[in-house]
């Protein structure tokens, strides 16, 4: 089998722990490197609980410390979904792994010039440390094969009408990402909302009773609750959708398009602008905006994988 070289960028919250744990069991999957950003809480907790999720999980890769903060605006969390920490309050084995210190992009360049362009990063978080790198490293750009993201939206918002979190999180930020020239796979809301496991299938894994469905189950909690309050069918795995389009692309559908990040608008402040449904096209039409998910499929597979463990 050849296996695809990835590094997972990640706020790492209750979605981006189900993430990392799927990625955990894809056999096809080479995962080289972690780096943490802020973003569903404070760095100090998305670091640690990427760690932790690793220790917990029997990940034995390193995860390096991103950024702090967005390029230029203030820093939301998301306590409301993810707790205080970031785990749904649940506490988590600390990992006696040493604390990495290279920052998140220098480590990210190097593993991309090792993996000799064909290093995909997947993103689930505001994308202040893949900025940053391309900053930085202006030659990152044709070292990378692919960005896969969740985050965005075709159609509506969920922290403002307009913006999905993620992206409202570091729009500047994300206007880089997507100018960068990279292809880039965006898994918004279009498509992660669809993607979800129901409360009795939350319960299954749970029920398994290993430590890693145990977390699982209970850390995921809050955003059940969250989820109900805005009538959607179950516990939406947003970030388990670009980690699953990369390992499993029959699972989805979508069209090419034009991505383009509002930077400059207070109403429409981190909206994406695709040119899906418009007479008008961008000249850069190099993103894949996925759309649609066998949602079923999707979910057995989630299952299949977290038990697993």
């Amino acid at each position: 089998m050849n296996r695809i070289p990835i590094w997972f960028d990640t706020d790492l919250g209750v979605d981006d722990a189900v993430a990392l744990l799927s990625i955990g069991k894809l056999p096809n999957l080479d995962l080289r490197g972690i780096s943490a950003v802020a973003g569903n809480a404070e760095l100090c907790r998305t670091f640690e609980n990427a760690r932790n999720v690793c220790h917990l999980a029997g990940i034995h890769v390193p995860v390096y410390p991103g950024a702090e903060h967005p390029l230029f605006v203030p820093l939301h969390t998301a306590p409301l979904v993810h707790g205080e920490n970031g785990v749904g309050e649940v506490e988590l084995p600390p990992s006696p792994a040493p604390k990495e210190t290279k920052p998140a992009w220098d480590a990210l360049y190097e593993a991309a010039k090792a993996a000799e362009g064909e290093l995909q990063v997947i993103a689930v978080g505001p994308l202040t440390n893949l900025a940053i790198a391309f900053g930085k490293y202006p030659e990152l750009k044709t070292l990378l094969k692919r960005i896969l993201i969740m985050g965005g939206a075709a159609k509506g918002g969920n922290v403002t009408p307009a913006a999905e979190f993620n992206i409202y999180g570091d729009p500047h930020a994300a206007q880089m990402v997507f100018r960068a020239g990279v292809p880039v796979v965006m898994c918004g809301l279009d498509v992660t909302m669809k993607a979800y496991l129901t409360p009795a299938e939350v319960d299954e894994i749970g029920g398994r009773g290993t430590p890693v469905c145990r977390f699982f189950h209970d850390s995921n909690q809050l955003a059940l609750k969250f989820f109900e309050r805005i009538t959607a069918p179950g516990l939406c795995c947003h970030d388990t959708c670009p980690v699953l389009f990369l390992s499993c692309p029959e699972l989805f559908s979508g069209e090419e398009a034009g991505v383009y990040v509002e930077t400059r608008g207070t109403v429409t402040l981190g909206k994406t602008v695709t040119d899906l449904w418009s007479d008008k096209q961008f000249a850069d039409r190099h993103v894949f905006v996925v759309l649609d998910v066998d949602r079923n499929r999707f979910a057995a597979k989630v299952r299949e994988l977290l038990l697993a463990y």
